[in-house]
């Protein structure tokens, strides 16, 4: 294993030290845990809480700021962080409108941001939870009952996070997402693992001529592993994938998200997103919002996912491209 960090069991805590060194005039570490709060919270506003396990970044830390997360908890690698600091994360995000806490679908995390928001609720905080589910790859897997939740949920932070600065109620948010959610649908190739530190080991071996349609982005199996493909023909097959959960028609609306997943360097994410905006084209389907880098990712995994969102209101589009100051959007 080559990385350059000092001691597995430090890397998260040292990764939280060094994202605030970089940013520190945005962001803060609540002392004596691992979140990270907004310095600029807007007052009387719903506050939007995210978090997961490390080994993503940027997610979920880097998307912390105006415009998107008023507080992030980073977990272990790999592992959900506890209900008592996504209970701090709330304590201190409330700026008197409520919270709305954004959760990926795995069942460690499910489980203790709910536990966290009951707590809150003891408190009198005034708390709601949305569950992103995009990946469109396999129904169950590792961690899952249901779909998992990828890199559609940074366009969740980025369109609630813009409609909570724009004054909307704890309950309007909630209603927003409960119709955003199910328009945002992803899928991904991976070419090599990522190894987490503390075990040195990669967390699925996959031939050097071989990739895997639908890995997880904890290395959770996919649906198809198959020789190595040109770019052209991986965007074919993801591109068909998310048609098919879209049944989409010539002149539909839609914003795409080419994520990198570690190791893929941008030359390649461009070469890519350039052949699925080919293949778009020729079906006439309009894209007036693209995004391209890596924003959620699988710590060195090689590999990439595609994300579309259906852009059913214009409104969402708005949002997307209104103003947000983050480390990483």
């Amino acid at each position: 294993m080559k990385k350059i960090i000092n001691k597995p069991e430090d890397v998260v805590d040292q990764m939280i030290d060094g994202l605030i060194f970089g940013s520190e005039d945005l962001i803060e570490r609540i002392p004596g845990t691992n979140v990270i709060l907004n310095k600029q919270l807007s007052k009387g506003k719903v506050a939007l809480v995210s978090g997961g396990g490390s080994g993503h970044e940027p997610t979920h830390a880097g998307f912390v700021g105006p415009g998107m997360l008023a507080a992030a908890v980073c977990g272990q690698v790999f592992t959900s962080p506890a209900p008592d600091q996504i209970l701090e994360a709330i304590k201190q995000a409330d700026q008197g409108a409520g919270v709305l806490l954004v959760i990926k679908n795995y069942s460690g995390d499910i489980m203790n941001f709910e536990m966290a928001e009951e707590l809150a609720a003891m408190d009198e905080i005034e708390v709601d939870h949305i569950v992103v589910d995009d990946d469109i790859a396999v129904e169950d897997s590792t961690y899952t009952a249901g779909r998992r939740g990828v890199a559609g949920t940074i366009l969740v932070h980025k369109i609630i996070g813009a409609a909570a600065e724009s004054g909307l109620s704890l309950k309007e948010l909630k209603a927003l997402a409960d119709q955003v959610i199910p328009s945002i649908k992803t899928i991904g190739v991976a070419l090599s693992a990522g190894t987490v530190p503390e075990s040195g080991k990669p967390g699925f071996e996959l031939e050097d001529n071989e990739m895997e349609y639908g890995v997880g982005i904890h290395g959770e199996p996919g649906y198809r592993r198959e020789p190595i493909k040109p770019s052209r023909e991986i965007a074919e097959e993801l591109t068909d994938q998310l048609r098919k959960a879209f049944q989409w028609k010539a002149g539909d609306c839609y914003g795409i998200l080419v994520n990198g997943l570690g190791a893929t360097p941008l030359m390649e994410q461009y070469i890519f997103a350039n052949d699925v905006a080919q293949l778009l084209k020729s079906e006439q389907i309009e894209l007036p919002f693209r995004k391209i880098g890596s924003y959620m990712t699988s710590l060195d995994m090689a590999g990439l996912s595609l994300t579309l969102i259906q852009l059913k209101d214009d409104h969402w589009l708005d949002w997307l491209n209104a103003p947000a100051r983050t480390t990483a959007w």
